[in-house]
């Protein structure tokens, strides 16, 4: 998990891993969820979000990793300015030739 957001690392690792290690001991995973987000004081929504996240990072659902997530975004970030410093490589190049154009030839 990222280190970014509202709550503190270290919280979302534990609440992560209470849902884990206590979800047998609830009629669903849900249940276990809405359990400990309350007493941890979080949204349930929250809680569910970050143990999605933690499934798919283990392997157990399928989805983007963490890591290839960031990766992806780095690479999307990337494409996006390479586009960019394209177009503005072929609005000058376009420039560059029409003034070539209007010179006067001797």
């Amino acid at each position: 998990m990222d280190g970014s957001g509202r709550y503190p690392r270290e919280l979302r690792e534990r609440a992560v891993r209470m849902v884990f290690e206590h979800q047998e001991e609830h009629p669903s995973q849900w249940a276990a969820i809405c359990s400990i987000a309350q007493k941890f004081g979080i949204s349930h929504e929250t809680l569910r979000k970050w143990v999605r996240r933690a499934e798919v990072d283990g392997g157990l659902r399928p989805g983007l990793t963490t890591d290839e997530r960031e990766r992806l975004k780095s690479l999307e970030r990337e494409n996006k300015e390479l586009r960019r410093a394209n177009e503005i490589l072929r609005s000058a190049a376009a420039f560059f030739g029409a003034e070539l154009d209007r010179r006067p030839t001797r």
